[in-house]
């Protein structure tokens, strides 16, 4: 696999292991479907971590490496960041395959986050490809990991065109909020087309439900027309974009709409909705009824906790777990109503994450036992989006589900 560099001041992981043998030690010898990647979902996280590429050729890659910087004014010498190319999730990533990145590796660091960038260029015969952006807190020894596919039988190909906001950050987040713009910027084409979807998706179904979800026959699409590249791009509408450079392929990008106020809930009428995975099916109709619907809540909050406090803390708790689904899970849905997005919610932040090709596992551990139980996610191929779940349902789950949803309601937290 040949690795193309672009900054001649790079340190020599040689040297950095000499320097910090104990901390970068956990990368090495290790293959993708091995790490566990946990903090990625971490209510506690103090960054945040992806990998946007764009393609110019078959196998040339350019590699935004993008920090989000989650804790107030992190310091850069608080982590080491690498990465890794691999061409499988099973092959053994060793010393010599770990690329760091220094201080002057970085490309910008803003506000809210670091940004280093990597020209690389696959061998013509490599069939599969996957970027590995790995991170060390050396305070705590937390580590970070982030995949993407570069090509897979997943992700056939990437857009050569880049979503970037104002500060020239590129595009990292899961939605755009309505009214905001963004800036495209690309080698190769003047303009760029955009085909709005409006649809609205169903409920996940729980995960012990083991007949199909009704699949929509057709899916409503608006042509938006073409616009330039290099000059912002409003977009005023909720619903999802799939931005294209050439309308003869399935090769784009999804920018996901949503209100204002998202990922946080601002209206009555979204609480009720999203309380549908606590609550029965009479409660949830009784709801979804009520002409009154701040009133017809705060009765039910009540009448279920049987304490005006209890259910203070189970409103923000259950609420924020929403806010967290949002962030983490959106897609073309809100993260809140995807499947991994359910489980987040009522079951908390796994303990555990592991990825393979075709699925991701999530792994939960027993406070009161040795016992665990495992979601699996299957990955489905999908042209909008190379990060498509849908949970494995089984009746196995049904009395772990409902024990977590009982103490829910009785204003407990399992996590």
């Amino acid at each position: 696999m040949k690795k193309v560099k672009t900054h001649l001041m790079r340190i020599s992981i040689a040297s950095l292991l000499i320097l910090f043998t104990t901390v970068l030690s956990g990368y090495s010898q290790t293959r993708l479907s091995e790490m566990n990647q946990n903090l990625r979902y971490s209510r506690y996280s103090r960054i945040s971590l992806k990998i946007i590429p764009l393609q110019h050729a078959e196998k040339s890659f350019t590699l935004q490496f993008v920090v989000d910087k989650i804790e107030e004014d992190p310091s850069f010498d608080n982590y080491l960041f690498s990465y890794a190319l691999v061409e499988s999730f099973q092959e053994e990533i060793t010393d010599d395959m770990i690329i760091a990145f220094d201080q002057e590796s970085l490309k910008k660091n803003t506000d809210r986050h670091f940004l280093f960038e990597e020209e690389v260029t696959l061998g013509a015969n490599q069939s599969e490809a996957y970027a590995v952006f790995m991170a060390k807190d050396t305070r705590q020894g937390d580590e970070y990991v982030y995949h993407m596919d570069l090509i897979s039988p997943y992700v056939p190909s990437h857009p050569k065109f880049g979503a970037y906001f104002g500060n020239d950050i590129p595009f990292d987040q899961q939605y755009l909020n309505v009214e905001e713009s963004l800036l495209f910027k690309t080698s190769g084409a003047i303009n760029l087309h955009q085909f709005f979807y409006p649809q609205e998706f169903p409920l996940p179904l729980p995960p012990m439900e083991t007949k199909p979800a009704p699949v929509a026959k057709d899916i409503e699409v608006d042509y938006r027309g073409s616009f330039l590249v290099n000059v912002p791009q409003l977009f005023e509408d909720k619903g999802y974009y799939f931005i294209q450079d050439d309308t003869t392929s399935n090769n784009g990008l999804l920018i996901k709409t949503t209100p204002k106020s998202f990922p946080t809930v601002s209206t009555w009428e979204e609480m009720v909705q999203m309380v549908t995975y606590i609550s029965t099916r009479q409660e949830h109709e009784n709801l979804l009824k009520a002409e009154n619907k701040k009133l017809a809540l705060d009765e039910y909050w009540i009448r279920m906790t049987r304490s005006e406090e209890k259910a203070k803390d189970l409103i923000r708790e259950y609420f924020r777990q929403v806010e967290f689904a949002n962030l983490l899970f959106t897609d073309f849905k809100e993260g809140w109503a995807t499947d991994r997005g359910m489980v987040y919610i009522i079951m908390g932040p796994p303990s555990e994450v592991y990825f393979e090709l075709d699925r991701e596992s999530w792994i939960y551990l027993s406070n009161n036992s040795n016992s665990r139980i495992t979601f699996t996610f299957a990955r489905i191929k999908n042209i909008l989006t190379p990060n498509y779940y849908t949970l494995n349902r089984s009746r196995a789950y049904q009395p772990e589900w409902f024990k977590t949803i009982t103490a829910w309601r009785n204003g407990m937290m399992v996590f």
